[in-house]
């Protein structure tokens, strides 16, 4: 079965959301600040630095001392990116499946390289993963299709032949433009109240279970 199946990895493959609170409350603490609540902080997991900082010290990427903030909560959050970080229920199970049934599967992140593999590695994933595209991979990151595009040329597959599955919806934006079938993961950290319909995606999926039924359903037609 010529089938590729592509996964966001923050809030899609692993709850990374602990070890990213944590260090976005490292950085309140640098400034005498208390800790804010893991609940307050998990809805921007998906958004890397520029959301933690953002929630967590009100820093958006055009603040003078944004650059600095932010080679600082990386430097943090790569120290403690394995603590609280694991698969979300059922992840494992999926992958296997897919194995199993002759799809290849790869994952295009919007974090950096040398924060993702580690974190692939950690998790028991490099050695079945076709792909693993980073947010410096390429020229551009998501909404932009390239690092899509990227990881379908990269692993012999039309964009025609690839489903991307995410949990915000700049990976839906990502996908559509690419080409390609798109599935949302919504037990990821965009929130139950996100109006996933308008999304537009192919699928939308409340648990890994259901990307099956979604890749199933995809791959007939």
């Amino acid at each position: 079965m010529h089938k590729l199946v592509l996964f966001d990895f923050d809030g899609t493959l692993a709850d990374t959301a602990p070890d990213l609170a944590a260090a976005a409350n490292k950085q309140r603490a640098r400034q005498g600040l208390p800790p804010m609540p893991y609940e307050a902080l998990r809805p921007y997991a998906s958004q890397g630095a520029r959301g933690l900082l953002k929630a967590s010290l009100g820093m958006d990427p055009d603040h003078p001392d944004y650059p600095a903030f932010r080679a600082q909560f990386l430097e943090d959050y790569e120290q403690d990116m394995t603590t609280r970080t694991t698969l979300f229920p059922g992840i494992k199970e999926l992958l296997a499946q897919l194995k199993d049934n002759g799809y290849a599967w790869g994952i295009v992140t919007n974090k950096v390289e040398y924060l993702a593999i580690p974190l692939v590695v950690h998790l028991g994933l490099y050695t079945d993963c076709a792909v693993t595209v980073g947010g410096d991979t390429t020229a551009h990151t998501k909404p932009h299709p390239a690092p899509l595009l990227h990881a379908a040329e990269r692993t012999g597959f039309e964009p025609a032949q690839c489903i991307y599955v995410g949990d915000d919806q700049r990976d839906i934006v990502a996908g559509k433009a690419a080409g390609m079938a798109t599935a949302v993961a919504a037990y990821g950290y965009c929130g139950r109240e996100t109006a996933f319909h308008a999304w537009q995606a192919d699928a939308i999926c409340e648990s890994p279970r259901d990307i099956w039924t979604a890749v199933q359903r995809w791959a007939q037609f």
